[in-house]
C-alpha cells in the first residue's frame, strides 16, 4: 500500500463491512439498547484530525520542538506520530470485551461474523479495559507488520494503553495476554476479529502517512518526557473528539463528510491559540515602561534590569532565582524575564504559582493588567486563555468577569493607533490580545491547559504527585514559563514535591523563575540541582560547593541562573539605594506588658502591627489591647474568617495602611493597632510605624520587618526610628534575660514551637542577639537580610557557648522531623525521568488515584492535618435559614446580608454564591477523631434541594448553622463568630 497525502479522514475509505460495523460510542438506553451511535472508524478519523489541528494551532512551539527533537524526521515525524497515535488510541474497542456492552450494536457486529458471548464477557471484561486491550493489539501489529523491536514498541503502545489517564503496568499486560478470548473470540470468528483489527490499524497507518516511516522509527528512543507529551496530546484529542456536541453521533451525522465534521467542530470549539511572544525591547526602561504602570519618575531598579540581562545571557532559557528585598519589584522582574524566556524558548504561556489562595487572588488582576499590554507575534490572533487555579476561583470577581466574556472575542484591530498593548519593533506593530476564560478550558482537569494561569503552588506540586491524568498537567507545564513566588515559604515536605516537579521541568527545558526575599544557600543549591539534574550536568556539578562556600561574603540582592546542561552562574546587582535601619528590642511575653509598651510608643498616634504565630495568641492579645485602646482602635486579621470577610480584611488593610498614593485620607490619624497572624507576612503592601513580632524563623521575622517603614510618609516623632519589638519567649525561671552576655537560651512559647520547631527559633535568636543587646547595632534592611538568613541556616555555630547543647538537641529533633517529612512525601512523589527509551509502563503505580486538585490532593502535597471546610449561615429562632446578617453588598450593589434561603427549592444563583463565599476552614481543634465527629454532626443538616447538579455552588458542602447570636456547639466545642474577630472556639462546658 502506498501512502498518499496524510489525512486521517481517509481512514474509512475501502473498509470492509465488518470493520465498518465496529462501534465506539453509544447513547445507551436503560434496557441495554442503543440509540445514537458512532462507528469506531469514524471516531478514529475524528481523533486523528483533531490531533492535527491541535498540533498546527494549539500546541506551543516549545512542546512541538521537544517532540520533534526525539525523531529522525524532526517536526514532520513528530506531527505524523501524534496524529497516528490519536487515530489508533481506541483500537481496543475492536474487541469482544468492549463490544459486548451495547447488546443491539453487538448483535449487528455478530451478524457480520464478529461473534461474542455477551453475557459471559460482561462479567469478565474488567480484565480488558479498552486502553489496555488497544496497547496489546497495537504491540502485536507493530511486531507482525513492521518488525519493530519490543523495547521500541513499548514507547508507542503505552501511550494508547494510558489514554484514560493511567499507563498500565507490566502485570496488567501479562494478565491480558493470557486472556486472549477477551481480545478475539476463539473459534471460527477468531480470524475475522484478527482481520478486522489489522484492517483498521493498516488503514490508520496509511491514512496518517506513517507506513513508510516505521523502519526509521525502529531505532527511536523516546525520552519519557516526550512520551508524556504525546500521551497528553492524545488525551486532549480524544476528549474533544468524544464530545457529541462537536462530533455528533449517527444517524444524525451520517451524511457529514469527515472534512465537514472536523471543520465545524474546530470552529465550534474556538480553542485559543498559544501566546507567541515578541522579543521585548533591549532597553530596560522601555521594556518595563511598556508593560507596567510605573509611577511618574520611577526608574527600573538594578535587580530588575539585571534579571532581564541575565535571562538574555544564558545559552538557553533555564532556571533563574531572584533574591531581593521586599518591595524591590520582584513580580515585575519575573514577568519581564518570563517574556524574554518565552520569546527565546517558544513557550506559549505562563504559570504564576503562589503560596496561598489569597496571594493568588491578589496576583490575578496584576497578571491580567500585564497581559493587556503584552504583544503577540500573531497580530490577528483571537483571545488569550486565562485561568485562576484554585478551588474558589469562581468567587473571584476579576476572574468571573472574564468567564462572562463572549466565547469569540473580537480580534484586536491591527492598524488602529493607540490600541491597548501596542508595541513597535523594527517598523512593525504587534498587539496584545483580549482575554477570555475559555469554557472548554475550565475545570479541574483542563484549566491548567490555558495559556496563562495564576494559582497556588499546589498546582505545580501536583506535577510531581502520582495521580490520574498526570500527563495533562505535564503538558500544561511544559508549554509555559513557570514563576514560583515566595520560595522560602515552604517546608521540607512541600520542598520534596517542589524538587520533584523541578526535575521534570528541567527535563522539559521549561524556563523557571524563582522569587524569594532570600534563600538559605543550601536550599538555593538544592533548587538548582533539582532542575539541572536531568541534564548533562547532573547533581553537584550544576551548583558546585565552590560557587558559594560556607563563610563566603553574602551578595544581596542575588541572581542565580543555570541553563539546561550547564553550570550555575551568579550575579550581584546593586541594591536600589532604599535602606531602613531597624532598632531591635525585646518585650516581655505578657499581653499587659505589650499594652503598656504600645501605649508609650503610640502616645502621639501612629500605627502598630503585632504579628503572632498562632490565632489563639492573636485573639488573646487583641482582647487586652481593646481594653486599653478601645474596640475601634484594634483590627484583627487571621485565617479564621469566612472567605468574604477575609477578603474584606485584606482590602481594608491595603486601603488604610498601604502606599500613601492609594490610602490618602484613610490612614488612621489616632493610634491604631493591627493584630495579625502570619497572613500579614505575604503579598500585602502595607506600612506600619512600629512592629511587634513573636520570635519566629529569621527569614519570616525579616518578612515581617518588610511591613515596617515600607513607604516614605510623615510619622509621629517617636516613631521616625523604625523599631521592632520581639516577644513570644517564655520567662526564664532564674530571672535571666536571653539577650544578656551570659543569658540562657530562649524558650519560645509552646504555640511557636509547635508551628516551627525549636531549632529555627533558637538560630534566629542567636543571629539577632547582637542586635538586641543594649547598644547593639540596628538591623539594616536590605543590607543585612542575606547575612542573617545564611548565618541562621548555615553550618557555622551561632550563639554563646551556653546555648550549644540546646541548639544541638533542637537541631537533632529538627533533622528527624525533616527526614520524616521527606520520607512521607516520597511515598506518592513521581520519580525523576528515566533514561530515553524506557516506556511509561507503570509510570504512576501506587498513586493516589483521581485526587490531584481536590481536598485530598491538596493535603497530599501539603503536610497538613485533615481539616473540615464549612459554609456558614444563620438559623433564626423559627428555624428559617439565612445568610449571615453582617455581609456587605456585592460589587453590583446587591444585598448579601440576611438573605432568606429556601429549603424546598434550590437557592437562586446570587444566594447560592453568597453562601459559597461564606466558607470557613475549621481550626486544628477539629482534626483526627474530632473531625469525624464534627462531620457526622454537620451532616445532620442535609438540604436535598441544595445538593442537586444544578446547584453546583452548594452541592456536597457541609453547612454550619449559627443561631441568632452567631453561636453554636459542635463536637464538644462552643463556636462563636463575629466579623471583627472571626471564629472563636472554646471547650464546651
Amino acid at each position: 500500500m502506498t501512502d498518499r497525502r496524510p489525512d486521517p479522514a481517509r481512514l474509512g475509505v475501502g473498509l470492509s463491512l465488518p470493520a465498518r460495523k465496529v462501534w465506539a460510542k453509544s447513547d445507551q438506553h436503560a434496557g441495554g439498547g442503543s440509540g445514537a451511535w458512532l462507528p469506531l472508524w469514524r471516531h478514529m478519523a475524528d481523533s486523528g484530525a483533531v490531533a492535527g489541528r491541535l498540533w498546527d494551532h494549539w500546541l506551543p512551539l516549545h512542546v512541538r520542538q521537544l517532540i520533534a527533537e526525539a525523531l529522525p524526521g524532526g517536526e514532520r515525524d513528530a506531527r505524523l506520530l501524534a496524529v497516528w497515535l490519536a487515530t489508533v488510541h481506541d483500537i481496543g474497542k475492536a474487541t469482544p470485551a468492549f463490544a459486548c456492552q451495547a447488546e443491539d450494536l453487538a448483535g449487528v457486529m455478530q451478524d457480520h461474523g464478529l461473534v461474542m458471548s455477551t453475557r459471559r464477557l460482561l462479567t469478565e471484561r474488567s480484565a480488558a479495559p479498552h486502553g489496555l486491550a488497544g496497547q496489546v493489539l497495537l504491540d502485536e501489529w507493530l511486531h507482525e507488520r513492521c518488525g519493530m523491536p519490543k523495547q521500541t514498541r513499548g514507547q508507542f503502545t503505552v501511550i494508547v494503553g494510558g489514554h484514560h489517564g493511567v499507563p498500565p503496568d507490566a502485570g496488567q499486560v501479562r494478565q491480558l495476554r493470557g486472556r486472549s478470548e477477551l481480545l478475539r473470540t476463539r473459534g471460527e470468528s477468531e480470524g475475522i476479529w484478527r482481520a478486522v483489527q489489522s484492517e483498521l490499524l493498516d488503514a490508520a497507518a496509511a491514512a496518517c502517512g506513517v507506513t513508510d516511516r516505521m523502519p526509521a522509527w525502529n531505532a527511536v528512543r523516546l525520552p519519557q518526557p516526550v512520551q508524556v507529551l504525546l500521551s497528553a496530546t492524545v488525551i486532549v484529542a480524544d476528549w474533544i473528539a468524544s464530545n457529541p456536541d462537536l462530533f455528533p453521533y449517527y444517524p444524525d451525522a451520517q451524511g457529514q463528510t469527515s472534512a465537514e465534521r472536523v471543520e465545524a467542530a474546530w470552529l465550534g470549539l474556538e480553542l485559543p491559540a498559544p501566546w507567541q511572544a515578541v522579543d521585548p525591547p533591549q532597553d530596560s526602561e522601555a521594556h518595563y515602561g511598556a508593560r507596567f504602570s510605573l509611577p511618574p519618575g520611577a526608574r527600573v531598579r538594578p535587580v530588575q534590569a539585571a534579571a532581564v540581562e541575565l535571562a538574555r545571557e544564558l545559552s538557553e532559557p533555564g532556571l533563574l532565582i531572584v533574591e531581593a528585598p521586599m518591595g524591590e519589584g520582584k513580580t515585575e522582574a519575573a514577568l519581564a524575564v518570563a517574556e524574554v524566556f518565552a520569546a527565546r524558548s517558544g513557550a506559549g504561556g505562563c504559570l504564576f504559582a503562589l503560596p496561598t489562595r489569597a496571594t493568588g487572588d491578589a496576583m490575578f488582576p496584576r497578571l491580567t493588567h500585564w497581559l493587556e499590554r503584552l504583544p503577540d507575534r500573531d497580530r490577528e490572533r483571537g483571545a488569550h486563555s486565562v485561568f485562576l487555579a484554585h478551588a474558589k476561583s469562581a468567587l473571584n470577581r476579576h476572574y468571573t468577569a472574564l468567564m462572562g466574556s463572549p466565547s469569540r472575542p473580537m480580534a484586536v484591530e491591527s492598524d488602529a493607533p493607540g490600541t491597548r498593548g501596542a508595541y513597535r519593533e523594527g517598523g512593525h506593530v504587534a498587539f496584545a490580545a483580549e482575554l477570555v476564560a475559555h469554557q472548554w478550558l475550565r475545570g479541574r482537569k483542563k484549566g491548567m491547559l490555558s495559556s496563562f494561569v495564576v494559582g497556588t503552588i499546589d498546582q505545580l506540586l501536583f506535577g510531581a504527585l502520582k495521580t490520574r491524568h498526570l500527563a495533562l498537567r505535564h503538558l500544561a507545564l511544559a508549554g509555559k514559563v513557570v514563576v514560583i513566588d515566595e520560595a522560602h515559604a515552604y517546608d521540607a515536605y512541600m520542598d520534596t514535591y517542589l524538587d520533584g516537579a523541578l526535575a521534570w521541568l528541567g527535563a522539559y527545558r521549561v524556563p523557571v523563575v524563582v522569587l524569594s526575599a532570600t534563600l538559605p544557600a543550601t536550599r538555593r543549591g538544592e533548587l538548582v540541582r533539582a532542575y539541572a539534574g536531568a541534564q548533562a550536568y547532573a547533581g553537584a556539578q550544576a551548583y558546585p560547593e565552590t560557587l558559594r562556600p560556607e563563610g563566603a561574603a553574602h551578595a544581596y540582592p542575588l541572581l542565580t541562573a543555570v541553563a539546561p546542561g550547564d553550570m550555575a552562574v551568579e550575579r550581584g546587582p546593586a541594591a536600589s539605594g532604599r535602606s531602613t535601619r531597624v532598632v531591635l528590642e525585646t518585650v516581655a511575653d505578657a499581653p499587659e506588658a505589650l499594652a503598656e509598651r504600645l501605649a508609650a510608643e503610640l502616645a502621639d498616634g501612629g500605627c502598630a502591627l503585632v504579628v503572632r504565630n498562632t490565632v489563639d495568641r492573636v485573639r488573646e492579645a487583641a482582647a487586652v489591647l481593646r481594653e486599653r485602646f478601645g474596640q475601634q482602635a484594634v483590627t484583627v486579621a487571621h485565617a479564621r474568617f469566612i472567605d468574604l470577610d477575609r477578603a474584606a480584611k485584606d482590602s481594608d488593610l491595603r486601603e488604610r495602611f498601604g502606599p500613601p498614593e492609594t490610602c490618602a485620607g484613610r490612614r488612621p490619624e489616632t493610634a491604631h493597632i493591627v493584630v495579625a497572624s502570619q497572613v500579614a507576612e505575604q503579598s500585602l503592601d502595607v506600612d506600619f510605624d512600629v512592629l511587634v513580632t513573636d520570635l519566629a524563623p529569621v527569614d519570616l521575622i525579616l518578612q515581617r520587618m518588610g511591613r515596617l517603614h515600607r513607604h516614605q510618609r510623615g510619622r509621629p516623632a517617636r516613631l521616625r526610628q523604625a523599631r521592632c519589638l520581639i516577644t513570644g519567649v517564655e520567662p526564664d525561671g532564674d530571672g535571666g534575660e536571653w539577650t544578656d552576655i551570659e543569658g540562657p537560651p530562649p524558650v519560645a512559647v509552646s504555640g511557636s514551637r509547635a508551628v516551627y520547631g525549636a531549632w529555627p527559633l533558637l538560630r534566629a535568636a542567636a543571629v539577632l542577639r547582637p542586635h538586641l543587646r543594649e547598644g547593639g547595632p540596628p538591623v539594616c534592611l536590605p543590607q543585612d537580610i542575606s547575612s542573617l538568613v545564611q548565618d541562621a541556616y548555615g553550618a557555622m555555630p551561632q550563639g554563646p557557648a551556653g546555648w550549644q547543647d540546646a541548639l544541638a538537641a533542637a537541631e537533632k529533633l529538627d533533622e528527624a522531623r525533616r527526614t520524616v517529612q521527606k520520607t512521607k512525601a516520597r511515598t506518592y512523589r513521581l520519580p525523576a525521568p528515566r533514561p530515553a527509551g524506557r516506556s511509561l509502563l507503570g509510570w504512576i503505580d501506587a498513586g493516589v488515584g483521581d485526587a490531584d486538585d481536590t481536598r485530598a490532593g491538596r493535603q497530599q502535597v501539603r503536610d497538613s492535618q485533615d481539616s473540615v471546610e464549612v459554609l456558614v449561615i444563620q438559623r433564626t429562632a423559627d428555624g428559617a435559614l439565612r445568610t449571615l446578617p453582617h455581609l456587605p453588598p456585592d460589587e453590583r450593589g446587591r444585598p448579601r446580608g440576611g438573605l432568606e434561603l429556601p429549603t424546598d427549592t434550590e437557592p437562586d444563583a446570587h444566594r447560592a454564591r453568597t453562601v459559597a463565599a461564606s466558607a470557613l476552614r475549621l481550626p486544628h481543634h477539629f482534626s483526627y477523631a474530632t473531625a469525624d465527629r464534627a462531620v457526622a454532626e454537620l451532616e445532620e443538616l442535609y438540604i436535598r434541594e441544595w445538593q442537586g447538579r444544578q446547584c453546583h455552588w452548594l452541592a456536597g458542602q457541609l453547612i454550619l448553622a449559627l443561631d441568632e447570636e452567631c453561636q453554636c456547639s459542635l463536637a464538644g466545642f462552643a463556636l462563636r463568630y463575629s466579623p471583627d474577630d472571626g471564629l472563636e472556639v472554646t471547650r464546651a462546658p
